[in-house]
């Protein structure tokens, strides 16, 4: 078993574990492999331990990943996240190349998204991201504007929208990581009563998936758990 294939089965174990205290099934999680920096044969190796859904936060990276695994692993289904901040000139390559994007914060690129999607694939599957610590340098909606905000992405056609993505401060201790997530857990609860169908919570990483499973997220995005330590981004 490859050192990837031990990274995946320990998160796993890591996330039924945390279902089990928490009093949910394990199959209510859904882990993402955060793959960003890392090659496509890393990937490859993922795919080939079992894991089909990956997340990038550099686009033009990712885009060039997407095309790699088509030539490694082909026929498997590759379900392909995008995860990190979206510039304007860089929203046609999420429309034509990802499945998921998490890190809707503004109207303006939902409405790119939209427009920029083709028309003979499937809606693209959207969370928006709300800044739910008040981090002034965080990505993300404020609390205060996330249901308008939310209510114009559902109404894009070309769009699927499916819940909420939060990156919180890092946080000390697991009582503390709850309750910030129990913040985002609030506000998805909060715009299902207004009507909207959701059924995504987007939110824990490898230091704090336990408390996120706790708090109702539905998603774990994990990377150095899986793949180990990553160097830093050139650049």
């Amino acid at each position: 078993m490859t050192t990837i294939a031990h990274g995946l089965v320990a998160v796993q174990r890591r996330i039924e574990t945390a279902c089990t205290q928490a009093g949910r099934v394990a199959t209510a999680v859904q882990l993402l492999a955060v793959s960003k920096t890392f090659g496509a044969d890393a990937v490859a190796d993922a795919v080939a331990a079992g894991q089909r859904a990956f997340g990038e936060n550099y686009i033009q990276e990712g885009v060039d990943k997407i095309a790699a695994l088509r030539e490694l692993c082909p026929g498997i289904a590759i379900e392909w996240h995008c995860i990190g901040p979206i510039q304007s000139n860089k929203t046609r390559l999420v429309a034509e190349h990802f499945d998921w994007v998490h890190s809707v914060d503004r109207l303006k690129i939902a409405q790119r998204l939209s427009e920029q999607r083709p028309a003979d694939m499937p809606p693209l599957q959207v969370c928006v991201q709300v800044n739910v610590d008040g981090g002034a340098n965080k990505a993300g909606v404020a609390p205060d504007a996330l249901p308008e905000l939310a209510q114009a992405v559902a109404a894009l056609p070309g769009l699927r929208l499916r819940g909420l993505m939060c990156i919180p401060e890092p946080a000390p201790d697991f009582a503390t990581q709850k309750q910030l997530f129990d913040r985002a857990g609030a506000l998805f609860h909060g715009l299902k009563a207004q009507g909207l169908a959701l059924d995504t919570l987007s939110m824990g990483m490898s230091a704090d998936l336990e408390a996120a499973v706790h708090a109702g997220s539905t998603l774990v995005r994990v990377g150095s758990a899986i793949f180990g330590a990553r160097a830093a981004k050139a650049g």
